[in-house]
């Protein structure tokens, strides 16, 4: 004879909602995610499939959003090249003009500073924390200003200058100084400050090499630009004598041969940063092809797990109705069980 009790009746109803409760968990996340709650157990031999397919696209999906990044910092590389070379032209058009005879020589020289503290300017650009033009040295300012006071750079200029003639540009004794003098000053003395290793030491805490970015799997390039490319250099160089030396007391042919020498370097510097700007959109294109690319495997990815992963909606919507209602009804039947007693029968 088998006994039945209402606590033996309320305990497993308890059992069975605590069953259903668990199921309406993994329903209701299958409902709303449209694939399987428990990969393992849907797919069983398969899961390993799935598990490489989801690697592989955790993969894609970081490195596509790292060429973000790398889009926004090449563009802001673009942008600032781009005002560099209005700088520049800007600068060659006041030489130009200087050449004939139209621009006083206090206009020129202020010229030439503004171009300088432009060049500065443009050059320690930063985005997102990292400055633009400073290769792998991202955290620390590319340039140095050339400024009279606490300047090497402007130090170690003005130094060559007296070291080269004995008086400095100021002394009545400059106006002595003939082109042939100048021309030697300007490639013995100043190109070395700008065009070799001078610049590093006093003008440039940029790096030579660049950033290496992978843009996909299988895929690397450099994704930055240097303040130490010949472009940048030869403009810094045309901007320094002219700021330095044009309101000086040396002669008119001394004026006139560093003009000279500054368009000349200043042509170069247009071209260079052509050259610069060139590539750099170069590795632009090659960003956004291998985006391309790794969204459209991305995209198959996905396609074949939710192949594996999916399961249907309405089914999924149908099950946890049924499973709601089972739990609602159940909880009102262990509610009246628990309401049964003997002592309410007796009398």
């Amino acid at each position: 004879m088998t006994s039945v009790s209402s606590a033996a009746l309320t305990n497993a109803m308890r059992y069975q909602q605590m069953r259903m409760q668990a199921d309406l968990v993994k329903a209701t996340k299958e409902s709303s995610t449209g694939r399987v709650a428990d990969v393992g157990l849907a797919l069983g031999g398969r899961t390993a499939q799935s598990v490489t397919f989801s690697r592989d696209l955790d993969r894609l999906n970081v490195i596509v959003d790292s060429n973000g990044l790398v889009t926004a910092r090449l563009a802001s590389t673009q942008t600032s090249l781009g005002q560099l070379s209005g700088v520049a032209q800007t600068f060659l058009s006041a030489l130009t003009t200087a050449s004939s005879g139209d621009n006083s020589n206090s206009l020129t020289q202020s010229t030439g500073q503004t171009t300088l503290q432009q060049l500065t300017s443009i050059l320690n650009t930063s985005v997102n924390g990292e400055y633009l033009f400073a290769g792998t040295n991202t955290d620390v300012k590319p340039i140095n200003d050339f400024t009279a006071t606490g300047s090497a750079a402007k130090a170690a200029f003005d130094a060559s200058f007296v070291a080269k003639f004995g008086f400095t540009p100021n002394d009545p004794a400059a106006a002595n100084i003939t082109a042939a003098q100048m021309d030697d000053f300007i490639t013995n003395d100043v190109a070395p400050q700008f065009l070799g290793a001078g610049w590093q030491t006093n003008m440039s805490n940029a790096t030579d090499q660049q950033i290496v970015s992978r843009i996909a799997l299988n895929e690397t390039t450099e994704t930055s630009t240097s303040a130490n490319s010949d472009g940048i250099r030869k403009l810094a160089m045309a901007a320094a004598m002219v700021s330095s030396l044009m309101s000086s007391n040396i002669s008119r042919a001394a004026k006139d041969s560093i003009v000279t020498h500054s368009q000349t370097l200043v042509g170069e510097a247009l071209s260079g940063i052509a050259q610069v700007q060139s590539e750099t959109g170069i590795v632009q294109k090659r960003v956004s092809d291998a985006s391309d690319r790794m969204k459209t495997q991305i995209d198959l990815f996905e396609r074949h797990i939710l192949d594996l992963e999916a399961v249907d909606p309405a089914t999924a919507a149908t099950r946890v109705a049924d499973l709601t209602q089972h739990i609602e009804t159940s909880f009102a039947l262990t509610a009246r069980l628990q309401q049964l007693s003997l002592l309410n029968y007796l009398t």
